[in-house]
């Protein structure tokens, strides 16, 4: 028997050469997307490019509620230039399924404002002129959200709100006062 490496083996330098090459794609691969598939990091910035950042979000679709559901409608008429404020008291996180429509448009402001705090500490998420809005909203905050609905014609209009979510009551500001409405649970 003879030590001689066979003719068709391959080269020691070749293998060593493939290995090199073999361990900076892997890594290539891995900095690149399992990094950010995986675990959610992303250096180089080519998951979120990719959209495979989501992949590493590891959300439960299920969201267990403190709050009974309750569904609500509540329809405001509006004369010319006048306004109304209408917000639900919601936890951090909960859920509120939503549609608004108006038999004209009305310039709208979705806001909310934290619990303790008063209305200088406003944050708004949507504003616009529309005729309607649907949609759904989890509470960024403990709080008080909802809609400012204003009526900008000469025109008198309706707005009609229909809701479903776990809020704990609502209120009504307009015409300088304030008013609490009485809301019953899914279950009553």
């Amino acid at each position: 028997m003879s030590n001689d490496i066979p003719a068709n083996a391959p080269d020691p330098k070749s293998i060593l050469k493939a290995s090199a090459i073999a361990l900076v794609v892997a890594a290539i691969v891995t900095v690149t997307v399992i990094l950010p598939a995986e675990f959610g990091s992303d250096p180089l910035g080519t998951g979120e490019a990719l959209g495979l950042t989501v992949l590493s979000k590891d959300a439960n679709p299920f969201e267990e509620q403190l709050e009974v559901h309750r569904t609500d409608f509540v329809e405001f008429e509006l004369d010319a230039f006048q306004s109304v404020e209408y917000k639900y008291l919601m936890d951090l996180e909960a859920a509120m399924v939503f549609s608004w429509v108006a038999d004209g448009e009305v310039y709208y402001d979705m806001h909310a404002e934290p619990a303790g705090f008063d209305e200088e500490y406003a944050e708004s998420f949507e504003q616009g002129n529309s005729d309607r809005q649907m949609g759904s909203f989890h509470a960024p905050f403990s709080g008080i959200h909802g809609w400012f609905w204003e009526n900008r014609s000469l025109d008198n209009i309706t707005v009609r709100l229909y809701t479903s979510g776990f809020y704990v009551s609502s209120t009504v500001f307009r015409d300088g006062g304030t008013f609490d409405r009485q809301l019953n649970s899914i279950t009553e």
